[in-house]
């Protein structure tokens, strides 16, 4: 049982991929690193021995820190935090007990590189209606919770990518992009080794919206619908992506918790 100042995976594996999921903190060796250099969704590398340093970075977030064992780093790491006024916990087991549990682990080897404040950029064209807006929603959830998305003209994508160092996604040619009948939101899951019942439950969900293909979930139409509801709704792309990750975060618990729910009214009296 997890202490109460430790996480226990199955805990941990309740709040990713949520809005309010607590900031992910991997502080193992470089050498337990280069071993399985996976990492917990939504994780943030940091040097063990330099906490005093970063430890104010996250000030006034919920951290879970993560070593290889959940031993002395981690629960090392988690002390100073509080110590600092931060809420913080270690991860039972660490990184190894997440993978014992078979916790969703992304590949680094498919993020790409960094700017100079350590976030992922990334461009795609202007005036987004699904794939483009689910793309950003499974970065910022799972992979990336500070990426920056540039909106451009199709025809300055490629330019944009080259002069400001920006990852192309969702437009012909690029590596993250449509492959067969598959959508970028597809590409994505694949590339970052997300597959898992809820995301590629949601990623059906959004094949068939991307593609026009309606038939092949029932829940599309009305992933459709809302979609261009909100292209209409906001004018600038930024305002729509802000606005709709709540879109998706309702898909994706509905992925996840609520799929053998059933709703109807009014509800049947009981017999006197």
């Amino acid at each position: 049982m997890a202490s109460n100042s430790e996480i226990s995976p199955s805990q941990l594996a309740r709040l990713v991929g949520l809005p309010g999921q607590p900031v992910i903190v991997d502080v193992r060796t470089d050498d337990d690193f280069a071993s399985d250099p996976r990492i917990v969704p939504g994780t943030i590398r940091r040097d063990f021995r330099t906490v005093p340093d970063w430890a104010g970075d996250f000030t006034g977030s919920s951290v879970v820190v993560v070593c290889q064992r959940g031993a002395k780093l981690s629960q090392g790491v988690s002390a100073w935090l509080r110590h600092d006024g931060i809420t913080a916990e270690s991860l039972e087991g660490g990184f190894e007990g997440w993978r014992r549990a078979q916790g969703l682990l992304v590949d680094t080897a498919k993020i790409p590189g960094r700017d100079g404040t350590g976030r992922t950029v990334w461009v795609t064209r202007a005036r987004p209606k699904i794939d483009r807006i689910a793309c950003p929603w499974l970065i910022r959830r799972f992979v990336d919770a500070a990426a920056v998305f540039l909106f451009v003209s199709a025809s300055e994508v490629v330019g944009v990518a080259e002069r400001f160092g920006a990852t192309p996604f969702d437009i012909e040619g690029a590596f993250w992009s449509h492959r067969g009948e598959r959508c970028t939101f597809d590409t994505m899951i694949e590339e970052f080794g997300l597959h898992s019942g809820p995301l590629d439950r949601l990623a059906d969900i959004v094949r068939a919206a991307d593609t026009a293909r309606l038939d092949a979930a029932p829940q599309a139409a009305g992933l459709l619908a809302a979609s261009l509801g909100y292209s209409r709704m906001y004018r600038d792309d930024q305002e729509q992506l802000a606005a709709s990750l709540s879109l998706y975060d309702a898909f994706y618990r509905w992925c996840r918790d609520a799929v053998d729910e059933t709703h109807d009214w009014p509800a049947p009296r009981k017999p006197a």
